[in-house]
Parts: C-alpha cells; sequence; structure tokens
C-alpha cells in the first residue's frame, strides 16, 4: 500500500493538541509519507516544531513548514497554503484546521486540485456549500471527511446500536453542554471568534446536534438560539455564551449551554454532557453521557492540566499519548480514531484505484465515497447535511435575538 501525503491548513491548537500526532503517529504506520503544514505566519510552526510533549512522543519525524523559518515572523502569507496544495502530488489529502468561516475556500480549493480532504466540524456555515462540496467531490471521486469525532466514542456507538434495536424507546426530551475553557478568551480564538463570524453554538454545539442525530436519526426541524455577549482582551466582541433549542421531526427538544467560560481552576479541561430522555411502552428510557468525566482523577506533584492546575478529572478516552511497542508514545482514543479512519479510508480508496484504467478507479472511488455515506460512521456531506442546515439556521436565529428558524427538507433543504 502506497502511503499518502498530508498538508495541514492551518497551525493552531487543534493541529497541535490532535490532528499533528495523530498524522505522525499514521506516518509511523506507513500510512501517510510526507507531512506539510501551512500557517498565516510562521509563529505557530515553529510552537508545533518546539513542542516538548510532541518531540518525544515522536521522535525524528519532522514536518515541513509553510512559510518555512526564514520568513521573518512578522509576514504574512494569506495565499500560500494554494501554492504548497497545488505543487502536491494528486489525490493526496489536505486537513482543514482553520476557523468556520475559512473553510469552505480551503475545502474548495484542495478539491480544484485534485486533493482529497479531511475537515474539523463544522464542515461549512451554509447547506448550499454543503452540497456543492458534495457533488464537486463526488464528481471527482474525492473523499470528504469532517472531523465529528464523538461519532467514534464506543459510548456513542453503543448508545447508536441499542437505539436502532429500540432498547431506549423514542427520544422526546433532552440537554447537552459543552463548556471551553476561561483562557480560549486569550487565545487567538480573540481574533476570529467574533460576532459577525462565530458563536459558541456553532463552534462546539454542534458536535451533540450531530451526535443526537447519530444515535436517533431524527432530523431537526427548527433552531432557536439566544447569546451573551462579552468583550475579548483585545476588545473584540463575540458571542460567549450561547442557549439553543433543537425541535426534531417527532416533536423531541434538545437543549444546548456552550460557552467559553469553564473555570481556569476547575478540575476538569471542560464541562461536556449529554442526557436523552426516552418515551417506551409504559416504561421510559435515559442515556447519560458525562464526557468532562470518566471515572478518573489525577493530583499531580505541579499543575500540568489545561491550565496548568493540580488536581485533574482525566478524559482517557477522547486522546491521550501513552506508552506502546515502539518509539515515544502513541495517541489513543477516539479523536485519534476519527482522524485515522478517514485518512485510512483516503489511503485505501486511492491504493485500491491505482493502476486502473480511469472508468474503473473513478467507480471504485465513487463505491467508497457512497459505501461510507451509508455506513454513517465517518461523517461525510451527504450523511451529516443536517449540521449544515442546523448550522445556518442558528447563525440566522442568535444574530436576531433567538428568532425560532425552520428547517424544510423535501427536494431543496432550507431554512426559513
Amino acid at each position: 500500500m502506497k502511503s499518502t501525503d498530508v498538508t495541514i491548513v492551518g497551525g493552531g491548537m487543534i493541529t497541535n493538541d490532535l490532528i499533528l500526532p495523530s498524522i505522525y503517529h499514521l506516518q509511523r504506520t506507513g500510512i501517510v509519507g510526507e507531512i506539510s503544514i501551512c500557517a498565516l505566519n510562521n509563529p505557530p510552526l515553529k510552537a508545533l516544531k518546539s513542542n516538548k510533549e510532541i518531540k518525544e512522543a515522536f521522535p525524528g519525524q519532522e514536518f515541513t513548514p509553510y512559510p518555512s523559518f526564514s520568513e521573518p515572523e512578522t509576514g504574512n502569507f494569506p495565499e500560500l497554503y494554494r501554492e504548497v496544495i497545488n505543487s502536491m502530488k494528486p489525490r493526496q489529502a489536505v486537513v482543514v484546521a482553520m476557523p468556520d468561516q475559512l473553510h469552505y475556500q480551503v475545502i474548495m480549493d484542495a478539491l480544484n486540485a485534485d486533493q482529497n480532504v479531511l475537515c474539523v466540524k463544522p464542515l461549512v456555515l451554509s447547506y448550499n456549500q454543503s452540497e456543492e462540496i458534495k457533488a464537486l467531490a463526488y464528481k471527482k471521486g474525492l473523499f470528504i471527511g469532517v472531523e465529528y469525532h464523538k461519532r467514534f466514542d464506543r459510548r456513542s456507538l453503543l448508545a447508536k446500536r441499542h437505539y436502532s434495536l429500540g432498547h431506549f424507546g423514542e427520544f422526546v426530551m433532552g440537554e447537552a453542554k459543552m463548556i471551553e475553557p476561561y483562557l480560549y478568551r486569550f487565545s487567538n480564538f480573540q481574533n476570529w471568534f467574533t460576532t459577525d463570524k462565530t458563536d459558541p453554538f456553532t463552534y462546539v454545539g454542534c458536535h451533540y446536534v450531530d451526535l443526537v442525530y447519530f444515535i436517533t436519526g431524527l432530523k431537526p426541524v427548527k433552531v432557536s438560539v439566544s447569546g451573551i455577549k462579552g468583550k475579548f482582551p483585545n476588545g473584540n466582541e463575540g458571542f460567549l455564551w450561547s442557549h439553543g433549542r433543537v425541535h426534531y421531526e417527532n416533536g423531541a427538544i434538545l437543549s444546548v449551554i456552550d460557552g467559553l467560560g469553564y473555570p481556569d481552576d476547575g478540575a476538569g479541561s471542560n464541562e461536556q454532557c449529554l442526557t436523552m430522555f426516552c418515551e417506551g411502552n409504559g416504561k421510559n428510557g435515559m442515556i447519560k453521557h458525562n464526557d468532562q468525566f470518566r471515572g478518573v482523577t489525577h493530583s499531580y506533584l505541579k499543575g500540568i492540566g489545561v491550565a496548568g492546575s493540580h488536581f485533574n478529572f482525566v478524559n482517557p478516552d477522547f486522546y491521550r499519548l501513552v506508552p506502546w511497542e515502539g518509539d515515544g508514545y502513541k495517541p489513543v482514543g477516539y479523536g485519534f480514531n476519527s482522524i485515522a479512519a478517514t485518512i485510512t479510508t483516503i489511503n485505501r480508496m486511492e491504493a485500491g484505484a491505482s493502476g486502473l484504467p480511469e472508468e474503473k478507479a473513478m467507480a471504485l472511488r465513487r463505491s467508497t465515497i457512497e459505501s461510507t455515506d451509508k455506513k454513517g460512521i465517518i461523517a461525510t456531506p451527504a450523511n451529516s447535511f443536517i449540521n449544515e442546515l442546523v448550522v445556518e439556521a442558528a447563525r440566522r436565529s442568535i444574530l436576531n435575538d433567538g428568532l425560532d428558524v425552520k428547517i424544510k427538507y423535501g427536494d431543496h433543504p432550507h431554512i426559513e
């Protein structure tokens, strides 16, 4: 099997915390070949290169930075990623790890350069854009994966199976919560997480909207999101808190609370959980996931948590670096599994099509796309499209003081 070259567009927090370590491990197992990372400027790339934990976990492994380290740190190169993508061999992989509002352009540039894509969630901010991406990718036989990693959590997979077997009954009322750390306000978030661009529901609430759809298959039909504005340290205004209400086709309601405000001195790195109540015949069922606390607590001699805290709720299931039989450490958890699933699928698809006549190669690629869409484990534009409708409705709602926005399906899904 040939390896797949990977270019990561975006050198920020998610690349540091999850994407680069995952891609590095796939490189040393032979799935990934050369690795390049593009950013607006080189300071975040230098931080990635010098990251002590990553260097210890992946000794001797390197990536090619764009812009190079020889460029002045004050120089910005917003168009450089296009040059890098266009210089790649066709049918490799581009990982899109940019702010939400920039996904569409980078994805389209990658597809037009004949590259497969893995994109952090949400894919894009409108349904029409997701349909355009889906159509172009299918026409070219290119794979699009969306990094909704909660689909790979064993708890989610178990809940999906039991729900499909009728063991819970029918979902009727639920609550989801994801509160990210307060310290995010001091990060690069303050430059792009502004009221006109995004909000906590769009950024992280979409995880649980996707998860409820993944477990139940129920489509959202109405969305209302209210936001609380605040100022970042640099003076920019953003929605720092949000409360969404998602109504489903069967009458069920999900409350979604999000924000950038989990205390830095708290024991967890964030607050996240999901509760779903279900109606049965003469009795009720329930799904309850306490995702921020999984029965593991650590108390360190020196603070090493997200905010340098001493006592920590540890989630070993999402992403951790652990000892293994090889050099350094390896990533484990559903965060890694999600990235590995998409990159490995791309690798297998392209390896299988290599050397075939073009017609047969295209048929194989499209068959891979269709089977992945149908399986519904890896999120794709075809099996996660409700997220774009919900996000589009949410943005319309939060900018209009919590206005109810309906979602219509049929031949031409849209919001109104």
